[in-house]
């Protein structure tokens, strides 16, 4: 099955994430004659909904096909944030000397890199597993999952009856048509963390959060690493400007950009695989021995019989839900992956919750009403929450927008870095937070204070009157309020200070 290639090597330590996440000897259990809530799908938004549904009083099934976890704990998230504090070491080893360090020649092991990563992950898997859930008192199955009719889901032989059902069965890595590349071979982000050797070359096909992530580590771990982008520069969803100092600090680690770039098609020549692409009307040909195709997800809809029970989905999109999570059959809700276009661990997350409220209390709960912030983790990060009106001309002149570059920032500097800004937008002519944009070493850690302003309607006002520690980064953010508060000072309200004053003197 598909999901053993992701508990590749099958060593000690997957062994132990299989026995939590999909153990070889589990039995399902016999069904309950109804249940309030059938769950499909164990990763972030399938296991949200049964523990908190279960936590409430409800009696929930919870179906799964290959590992509970899903791709956060298995493939994403976590492996992933593993080997990115690796190779952020390797970084800081390698800057040292400009803080007057002098470090011996860094030795690299990629084997004990990934066996670290192996091991975290297989230590956090107790959370996510079959063993935990069952004593919440959710019964769990492990097979294939399909709906027969509008109230009955059968898996392993067993029919399930439900008042409601959940969809929550995500999305993997899509098969690019690209000619030749799947003959060739290549590696996505479920196959990547199963490497046990460093590709001494590695082409990395799209520029988009996991391209750039994994194209950073592995140059600092020593790969000579080229990444292709069909854009004019990489992570084209975010503010170009944020994007190119996230660019800037990839060059300057060591890796080679082909940007505005068509990739033809793979060939495989010996050991080596070849990618043709065309620049500027011009063919060229860049060699590797591995490569990471970074881009594009593919919905989980296959096996599912959800032709069956009238819900309709796109192959491409996913399953179609209105506001409330609810599917075209009233019965059957969707969350996470499967439903979104923001697919993060953390919206899985508050989606699940809204699906709770609304299939088991008859809840109205819109996801509308979410305000989703997120974060690619490269060094510098670039994290972003709400809009963007630099991509739309009407939207742009109906806002205000700070920017607070972190050269001016007195930590950034102390901590020497410098590259990067906090940009906040707002309505036009009020201090109301729209959207902001931050690019720092811990950019991800910085926004939440820009989310939790925005859903709690705190304006740049109240954040400039907040103190904040000093020396910190997030005093950027201050620093924007007070950007705020000079705009307030107009020519009229200064001279009438300036009369009074002079009145008091």
């Amino acid at each position: 099955m598909n999901y053993l290639r992701q508990l590749e090597p099958l060593n000690e330590i997957n062994q132990k994430l299989q026995s939590n996440v999909h153990p070889i000897d589990w039995v399902n259990p016999e069904p309950t004659e109804r249940y309030n809530l059938v769950v499909v799908g164990a990763g972030t938004a399938g296991l949200v909904t049964a523990a908190g549904a279960a936590g409430l009083g409800a009696k929930v099934a919870l179906v799964e096909r290959g590992l509970m976890g899903g791709d956060c704990l298995n493939v994403g998230c976590v492996p992933s944030k593993a080997i990115i504090s690796a190779a952020r070491q390797i970084a800081a080893i390698r800057n040292a000397p400009q803080f007057g360090i002098r470090a011996t020649q860094v030795e690299i092991n990629f084997a004990e890199i990934m066996g670290r990563m192996r091991r975290l992950r297989a230590n956090i898997s107790p959370h996510d597993s079959a063993k935990r859930f069952t004593e919440l008192g959710i019964d769990v199955y492990f097979g294939q999952g399909c709906f027969v009719s509008s109230d009955t889901l059968t898996v392993d032989g067993k029919l399930l009856r439900f008042k409601r059902a959940v969809i929550a069965t995500g999305a993997r890595a899509a098969e690019l048509p690209i000619p030749g590349l799947k003959e060739s071979g290549y590696l996505t982000n479920e196959t990547l963390f199963s490497l046990v050797e460093l590709p001494k070359k590695l082409i990395v096909i799209g520029g988009g959060p996991i391209g750039c992530e994994m194209a950073q580590c592995f140059v600092r771990f020593g790969s000579e690493v080229t990444l292709i982008e069909k854009s004019s520069h990489v992570l084209s969803r975010e503010d170009s400007d944020a994007a190119r100092v996230v660019q800037n600090a990839m060059a300057a680690d060591g890796v080679h950009f082909l940007l505005n770039t068509h990739v033809i098609r793979v060939e495989k020549r010996g050991n080596q695989k070849i990618v043709h692409v065309e620049i500027d009307k011009k063919q060229l040909e860049v060699v590797g021995d591995e490569i990471l195709v970074g881009i594009g997800r593919t919905p989980n809809v296959d096996g599912l019989g959800l032709e069956k029970v009238g819900v309709n989905y796109d192959a491409a999109m996913g399953v179609e839900v209105d506001d409330y999570l609810r599917t075209t059959n009233s019965r059957i809700y969707a969350a996470g992956d499967i439903c979104s276009k923001y697919k993060f661990t953390h919206s899985a997350d508050f989606l699940a919750r809204i699906v709770i409220q609304n299939t088991l209390f008859m809840g109205r709960a819109k996801a509308s009403r979410l305000i989703i912030p997120w974060c690619t983790y490269t060094s510098p990060e670039l994290a972003h929450v709400g809009i963007f009106p630099s991509r739309d001309d009407k939207q742009g002149k109906l806002t205000d927008s700070y920017t607070q570059p972190f050269s001016s920032v007195d930590r950034a500097i102390l901590d020497g870095e410098e590259d990067g800004f906090v940009r906040v937008h707002c309505r036009k002519g009020s201090d109301e937070i729209l959207g902001a944009t931050i690019v720092a070493t811990h950019a991800g850690d910085m926004i939440s204070e820009i989310t939790l302003a925005m859903k709690n309607r705190i304006g740049l006002r109240k954040i400039a009157s907040t103190i904040h520690p000093y020396p910190t980064q997030a005093d950027a953010i201050r620093k924007i309020g007070d950007q705020y508060n000079r705009t307030r000072l107009t020519p009229l309200v200064k001279s009438l200070f300036t009369k009074w004053l002079r009145l008091t003197r």
